[in-house]
């Protein structure tokens, strides 16, 4: 996933410049949102400041496509090297354009949390395979369970996992459990925690298909869609 976001983006800001009618102020805008001075990409490029100071001044003629792409591909690597924060908040942004009428909320969360403070904020009750619970949550996706069996694809199902598998997937609108258990399953990708939302009683199916994949399946009571989503907000 993570991968993809940085393809996706590095096109986004290449095709931005070009199109651009002052590629250079956009090189600047781009190098600014990624918080790299001039100085520090000069020296990833092997370049002096003064020439980026140029470009972005338009005291150089425009870029060319080689010399867009050095700078895009050392933007992009210079964030990785500091934690990726600028790929990781992109991301979120790629995968609710895909899917934004399925997902209804999606966070990476900067510190990894126990899987108890996500339990906590849904006022959830652990089902099945609590003995799974030992690793951190890395993020989580609220997903409208009957948009997403209706309408997804097996590719566009696997966004829903944002840029980790180690997360909570949170299934709204859900009647039993069985077809987002049934969809994971056939998916092969096990999510760190399934947690239903909307459900009285849950299948028996979906309780069994949780226990073969070892997924720590949770029930939340709460009443509102707006309550479970500032209740995970409150993270």
């Amino acid at each position: 996933m993570f991968e993809d976001a940085k393809e996706q983006l590095a096109k986004m800001i290449a095709g931005e410049v070009v199109l651009s009618d002052d590629p250079g102020q956009t090189l600047r805008k781009w190098r600014e949102i990624f918080g790299i001075s001039q100085t520090d990409l000069a020296h990833h490029l092997s370049i002096s400041p003064s020439v980026v100071s140029d470009y972005e001044g338009g005291r150089r003629k425009s870029p060319g496509s080689s010399t867009i792409r050095k700078v895009v591909e050392n933007l992009i690597e210079i964030d990785i090297s500091r934690g990726g924060k600028i790929i990781h908040s992109f991301s979120h942004r790629f995968a609710k354009e895909v899917i934004s009428d399925v997902v209804l909320d999606l966070k990476e969360f900067l510190v990894p949390i126990p899987p108890k403070r996500l339990i906590d904020a849904v006022q959830g009750d652990i089902l099945v395979n609590e003995e799974y619970l030992s690793k951190e949550i890395h993020g989580y996706t609220v997903i409208d369970s009957i948009k997403a069996i209706l309408n997804l694809n097996s590719e566009e199902f696997l966004k829903l996992y944002g840029l980790s598998s180690e997360r909570a997937l949170i299934f709204t609108k859900v009647s039993t459990g069985r077809s987002p258990m049934i969809a994971i399953k056939v998916q092969g990708i096990i999510p760190s925690m399934v947690v239903l939302h909307g459900a009285k009683k849950v299948d028996e199916i979906a309780v069994q298909l949780a226990e073969l994949q070892k997924i720590p399946l949770i029930l939340s009571p709460i009443e509102t869609l707006e309550d479970l989503l500032n209740g995970l907000r409150s993270i």
